[in-house]
């Protein structure tokens, strides 16, 4: 597929595959800011196809696919210091250490201290963040849903008769802070 025809269309595709909001996009491609138009034109069938197509070359030049993110990050997450110590307790070159277990090491270290003319050598051994790594896996698999109760303390919906599933995940989030907000100043 070429260039969307309506030039603002086109640059509201790109800001959208860029990782911009529906209403930055909207914004930026040069159109009033309204929260309604730019979500009708996001779901607009040759926009959306535009988007994807952006999306997927742009992750074809990097050789980026979710496949590969999610190895190295298992790489990180399920990495086992034990991998680095040969059976006798010994610490491997790192040539010998196998692509996974590199995979998720950030930095080694090696520290040399003299003493009375021996030399002594201390390793510290630093991992990326595996916490980081596993809740990005779990994540990915709908492991973690994250829950935004839309009821008032009363039960009520607040606004009354708000249709939240229209929003996007940054408007409802300002909805809820705002709903808190005025809860907080209530009470």
């Amino acid at each position: 597929m070429a260039a969307l025809k309506n030039d603002r269309h086109e640059r509201f595709a790109q800001g959208l595959a860029k990782g911009l909001s529906a209403d930055e996009a909207y914004r930026e491609a040069g159109y009033k800011p309204n929260r309604g138009n730019a979500t009708r034109l996001k779901a607009n069938e040759n926009v959306a196809a535009r988007i994807e197509e952006i999306r997927n070359a742009g992750a074809l030049r990097a050789e980026v696919s979710v496949q590969r993110v999610l190895q190295e990050l298992g790489r990180i997450g399920f990495a086992d210091l034990r991998q680095a110590f040969d059976e006798d307790g010994n610490l491997k070159p790192v040539e010998k250490w196998g692509d996974d277990f590199a995979a998720a090491v950030a930095s080694v270290e090696v520290v040399s201290q003299g003493a009375a003319g021996a030399v002594e050598r201390v390793h510290k051994i630093r991992f990326w963040d595996k916490n980081s790594a596993l809740e990005k896996i779990a994540k990915h698999l709908g492991m973690f849903t994250e829950r935004l109760d839309l009821t008032s303390s009363d039960g009520s919906m607040s606004p009354k008769g708000l249709d939240a599933s229209g929003l996007s995940d940054a408007a409802l989030k300002e909805l809820m802070d705002a709903r808190r907000k005025s809860e907080a100043d209530e009470g």
